[in-house]
């Protein structure tokens, strides 16, 4: 009877525990939030359970809470793909001790208000596209045990405040672009004291503070100067691939190290106790100079102290009336703050940045417009001695556009700029001022206009071939082919229809992803979804973050845009519904495969007719699964599609006229 009382009695006390413990505060759940609203892919829609509403998050993936639920102590998604940003909120998370984000995709800094989680043990960041220097507060985590920065993009100094860490074992800073010396901080006797003790001097910063430090990895950086001697005793530690001293360590060429050595003389110098401070030489030096010399230095040092003091304040007026990378974060109640996103000025180093008044220019004071929607303006335009081009401006206010904006933007206009194929629009450079508020993006112009444009006409004289109709086709499957598997990380077509495929002068086919920005826009409002379209859109159900990585839904809006280039017929239309649908009766069976056809057309190949009908089968199949890759399909086409224009010569007056023209 007695156990059974005890038992009982330990119940209840562990459910009284339960209900009257405290929730999660509020700015722990409006942290998170934050978090995941910076996120801006989630291709395995690890976050679908983190609800905005009412949820407790202590119930959402990733999410470690205390027994009784009332703080939040560990956030470990890792290995999840997902792109965004690290939202500073984080640091509003008090009692975190675990930050895991290993093996995802976030952009822009480590933000320094993560240096305010004083319970933070363990910080993995590792494996990201994080920019921008380590952040000094970082040296603020006082209960750190391991930091893991590894595989990042971080560059700047390593900071000394990193030595104020007395309980961190394990730090991985590899493969970065970290550059400078390696800030020891202690003194030359110290290595016979590394077990257990610290330096003397309360003031020293460095690693060689760091007396439990077991496991180190520098390697593959920029660093420069020697191993500080109190480093060499660790029971792990690599330095590899850097710039630094010594002939045993297996270093970057002197080429790689050109950029890199003349920093380590200019900051930051390991603590050398025969070196006389810079105090001391300079009351020496004064002492012999005339009164006359004193008296000349201190007015030209007051004038030039004033020159300085007035610069910083103009400089201060100038950021306070435009800032574009500063972000009013909201925050519960009336709290507002203010924080900084790093943008490498390098990123876009080889990216040709285009004025303002070049483009009016080069479009007739922005008169001579080519398409439009909500989101975007299309201008054609001619650069003085030079191509056509296409612009694009975004139509956003200033008022709505965010730092975390900015580096997005900046971000696409860097991966647009890599793509570089015959059959890819190609971006010639962007535009990007803030007086008044201007993104645009320059692209070369394909005189021909849009594929739309063409299967839809129905004027005389507007028709196309059917031997044009299969070039189309192909160029189409390369681009994409190109798009899906040579290019690393792979890149989609947000919406693939005819209308984002323009011609050229000889009516090759280019693939523009002008409907990409939409992205962008969209970030700038609470509730994302999918995007309407009367094309076929690669996009999964309420699921704007996956539509970049979604290459099968690709291949199935490639499908859709075969059938009507072979049809004529618009991917949608109000009376006879969807183009797949009205489609599906007729493209397996042999004797009726010929009615999706365009009626317009006196000739086509029945042998391609067959080989296009099979691939748009395959492209349509409901089980994403069994759906081939861009490259089987443009081998397909390739292979057993005729495209030589002597077969239809014989039989249509159309080929003629086409042949013609482009002679």
């Amino acid at each position: 009877m007695k156990p059974c009382t005890l038992l009982l009695f330990l119940s209840f006390i562990s459910t009284l525990s339960f209900v009257v413990s405290d929730t999660v505060p509020s700015n722990e759940v409006w942290a998170l939030r934050s978090f995941k609203e910076a996120v801006y892919e989630d291709p395995y829609q690890v976050l679908s359970n983190w609800d905005t509403v009412e949820s407790d998050p202590c119930n959402w993936f990733g999410v470690l809470c205390t027994m009784v639920r009332d703080h939040v102590i560990k956030l470990n998604i890792s290995g999840s793909s997902l792109k965004g940003f690290l939202a500073p909120e984080l640091g509003q998370i008090t009692y975190l001790q675990a930050l895991i984000l290993h093996g995802n995709n976030f952009i822009g800094t480590i933000p320094r208000e993560l240096g305010v989680l004083e319970s933070l043990k363990v910080l993995d960041l590792g494996m990201n596209q994080l920019t921008g220097p380590i952040p000094p507060e970082i040296g603020n985590l006082t209960q750190a045990v391991k930091i893991n920065l590894q595989s990042n993009g971080l560059t700047g100094r390593l900071p000394p405040e990193l030595g104020n860490l007395r309980y961190l074992q394990e730090l991985r800073l590899d493969r970065n672009r970290l550059q400078g010396p390696i800030p020891a901080g202690g003194s030359s006797n110290f290595a016979s004291n590394m077990h257990g003790m610290y330096a003397s001097k309360e003031n020293v910063t460095g690693f060689c503070r760091s007396s439990q430090l077991k496991v180190a990895d520098f390697s593959f950086n920029f660093l420069v100067g020697r191993i500080p001697k109190c480093l060499e005793y660790l029971p792990r530690l690599s330095f590899q691939g850097n710039c630094l001293q010594g002939q045993e360590l297996k270093q970057r060429s002197s080429i790689q190290c050109a950029g890199a050595s003349p920093a380590s003389a200019k900051s930051q110098p390991v603590v050398n106790p025969n070196h006389q401070p810079a105090e001391y030489v300079s009351k020496h030096h004064r002492a012999s100079k005339p009164v006359w010399l004193l008296a000349l230095e201190i007015v030209t040092g007051t004038m030039v102290g004033s020159l300085f003091l007035v610069a910083v304040l103009a400089a201060f007026q100038r950021c306070n009336k435009k800032s574009s990378i500063i972000i009013p974060w909201k925050k519960s109640g009336s709290q507002k703050d203010h924080t900084a996103v790093y943008i490498d000025p390098e990123f876009l180093k080889d990216v040709r940045r285009y004025s303002r008044q070049e483009l009016e220019v080069a479009c007739e004071d922005f008169s001579n417009i080519i398409g439009s929607s909500p989101d975007s303006v299309v201008y054609k335009g001619t650069m003085k001695g030079g191509p056509e081009i296409a612009v694009i401006s975004l139509c956003i206010k200033e008022e709505h556009w965010t730092g975390y904006l900015e580096l997005y933007f900046q971000r696409e206009v860097a991966d647009l700029a890599r793509l570089n194929h015959e059959n890819i629009g190609k971006l010639l450079g962007y535009c990007r001022e803030d007086t008044p508020f201007t993104r645009m993006l320059v692209f070369d112009y394909a005189s021909n206009g849009t594929l739309h444009d063409h299967l839809h006409c129905y004027e005389e004289g507007c028709q196309f071939s059917w031997t044009r109709r299969m070039k189309i086709a192909i160029g189409i499957a390369r681009g994409l082919k190109y798009l899906h598997t040579e290019v690393e990380p792979p890149f989609t077509i947000s919406e693939l229809n005819s209308s984002a495929v323009y011609l050229t002068e000889e009516f090759s086919p280019k693939l523009v992803d002008f409907e990409s920005w939409k992205t962008i826009l969209e970030r700038s409002e609470k509730n994302s979804g999918s995007i309407g379209s009367q094309g076929a859109i690669c996009v999964l159900p309420n699921s704007l973050e996956a539509r970049h990585l979604d290459t099968k839904g690709n291949i199935f809006a490639f499908g859709v845009l075969l059938l009507e280039i072979i049809s004529g017929r618009p991917p949608y239309c109000k009376d006879k519904g969807y183009l797949v649908d009205w489609a599906k009766d007729y493209l397996e069976m042999p004797d009726e495969m010929s009615c999706v056809v365009d009626p317009e057309m006196k000739f086509f190949r029945y042998e391609d007719l067959k080989v296009i009908c099979e691939v748009i089968t395959l492209c349509v199949n409901p089980d994403t699964t069994v759906r081939p890759s861009m490259r089987e399909l443009c081998s397909m086409l390739e292979s057993r599609i005729d495209t030589s224009v002597s077969v239809e010569l014989k039989s249509s007056s159309l080929a003629w006229a086409e042949l013609a023209l482009l002679s």
